[in-house]
C-alpha cells in the first residue's frame, strides 16, 4: 500500500483497504459498511449523519438516486431553520449548512479499480475524467465519494465544451478540474474595455485558466508574464494559450504573486471573500485574511514602472455581507502607497442575483464588480 491516505472496511468477513482519494482533502470515514440496492434511504440518511461511509456494491444509477434522496432530506431540514437576522449571520449559517451537506453526501462511496474503472452495474466510463483530475492511479485500486466523481465528470464535460468568452470574440476557454472557471463574464468585460496605460508589457497575477492574459493579448499587449502558484492552473493556462495560439506572447511562470522585474500594467483578480476555504478547491473564492489581496497591493509599487498602473478586479460582495468594512479597501490602497486613477464598475449578471430564495439575495442584488486602476503616489 502507498503512503497516501487509506480507507479500511470489513467485507465478507475479511478486512480490506484501499487508497482514499479526495480532492477536497476530506479524511476517510472511520467506519464503513457495505451498501447496495436494498438499503432504504431513511436508513442510509441515519448512517450518513452518524459519519458512517456507505461503500456501494449495487447498481450505479441506484447510488445516484440514493444521493438525491439524501439531498432532499438535508434540504427539508435546512429549510425549516429560522432566517438569519443579518447578512453576516446568513453567510455563516449558509457556510455551516453547506459544510454539513457536503459531509453527509460524502458518505456515499464508490470503488475504483486500478485503471479507474468503476466495478458496478450501469457505471459510466469515468477513466478519462479521473485521469485528468487525479493523474496516474499508480496501479492502485481506490475509493472516492460519488459526489466527488460527479464533480470530476462535470469538470471533464466543461473541459471538453469550454466556456465561451465574449471578450475573446466568442472563443472558448477550457477550465481544468480544480481551476476556477471564468463563467462570470462581467469582470472580463472590464478588462477588455479599460484604457491601457501601455501595450508593451503586462503581468497577470494568479492567471488561473489564462483568460485575463488572453484578453490582454487580444487587446494588443505585446508581452504578458502570467503567474500562478498552482501547477494545475499553469497546465490549464498553457493548454488554453496554445489553443488560442498565444504562447509566443504569454510567458507562464510558477510564482506566488509577482514575477521578477517591473511592468507598466499589472492585473490581478484575487478571491473576493476574506474567509477561510473549507477545501483546497475553494481557494479561488475565499482569501483567508485577505492574504492575496493585501500581498498584491503591498507589492505593487515595487513592480510598477514609472507611470504604470495596477488593475485590481474586485467585487464588493464582502462589504454587503459584512465580511469587510466599507472603507477597508481604500485604506488598504492608502497603506500600500497607492492612489486611485480610475474606477470602472459593472453589475453582475449571474443567476444568483435574481434568486430571491438565496439567504444572501439582498447582498448579491446590491453587488458591484469594479476594476480599480491604481498607481504609485
Amino acid at each position: 500500500m502507498s503512503e497516501h491516505p487509506v480507507i479500511s472496511w470489513t467485507e465478507a468477513g475479511e478486512s480490506r483497504s484501499a487508497r482514499w482519494r479526495s480532492e477536497a482533502a476530506m479524511p476517510p470515514p472511520k467506519r464503513v459498511v457495505i451498501a447496495d440496492d436494498t438499503l432504504a434511504a431513511d436508513a442510509a440518511y441515519k448512517l450518513a449523519c452518524e459519519g458512517t461511509g456507505l461503500l456501494w456494491r449495487g447498481d450505479f444509477q441506484n447510488a445516484r438516486q440514493l444521493l438525491q434522496a439524501l439531498a432532499r432530506r438535508i434540504d427539508r431540514k435546512q429549510k425549516a431553520r429560522k432566517p438569519a437576522p443579518t447578512p453576516l449571520d446568513a453567510f455563516h449559517a449558509q457556510r455551516q449548512a453547506q459544510a454539513q451537506r457536503v459531509r453527509i453526501l460524502s458518505m456515499v462511496l464508490l470503488p475504483f479499480e486500478a485503471d479507474y474503472t468503476i466495478p458496478l452495474r450501469r457505471a459510466p466510463d469515468a477513466r478519462q475524467a479521473c485521469n485528468e483530475a487525479y493523474g496516474s492511479s499508480g496501479g492502485e485500486a481506490s475509493v472516492a465519494t460519488l459526489r466527488e466523481l460527479q464533480g470530476l465528470i462535470g469538470a471533464h464535460e466543461w473541459r471538453k465544451k469550454g466556456v465561451e468568452i465574449a471578450a475573446l470574440d466568442g472563443q472558448h476557454i477550457h477550465p481544468h478540474y480544480g481551476v476556477f472557471s471564468p463563467v462570470r463574464g462581467e469582470y472580463l468585460d472590464l478588462v477588455a474595455q479599460a484604457p491601457l496605460p501601455s501595450r508593451a508589457l503586462a503581468f497577470d497575477i494568479g492567471t488561473g485558466t489564462g483568460v485575463l492574459a488572453a484578453v490582454l493579448a487580444q487587446r494588443g499587449v505585446a508581452r504578458i508574464v502570467a503567474t500562478d502558484q498552482d501547477p494545475r492552473a499553469l497546465r490549464c493556462a498553457r493548454e488554453n494559450l496554445e489553443r488560442l495560439q498565444l504562447t509566443e506572447r504569454v510567458e507562464l511562470l510558477e510564482a506566488d504573486l509577482f514575477p521578477p522585474g517591473k511592468a507598466p500594467l499589472i492585473v490581478c483578480n484575487p478571491p473576493w471573500l476574506p474567509a477561510r476555504p473549507s477545501s483546497p478547491l475553494e481557494h479561488a473564492i475565499y482569501d483567508p485574511d485577505s492574504r492575496m489581496l493585501l500581498g498584491f497591493l503591498n507589492g505593487l509599487t515595487a513592480h510598477l514602472t514609472p507611470g504604470g498602473e495596477g488593475w485590481l478586479i474586485m467585487s464588493d460582495l464582502a462589504e454587503h455581507i459584512g465580511l469587510r468594512a466599507k472603507d477597508a479597501l481604500v485604506l488598504a490602497f492608502e497603506n500600500a502607497g497607492l492612489k486611485v486613477v480610475g474606477k470602472h464598475d459593472i453589475k453582475p449578471r449571474h443567476g444568483r442575483v435574481s434568486d430571491t430564495e438565496d439567504p444572501l439575495h439582498a447582498a448579491r442584488a446590491a453587488e458591484v464588480t469594479s476594476l480599480w486602476r491604481l498607481a504609485a503616489k
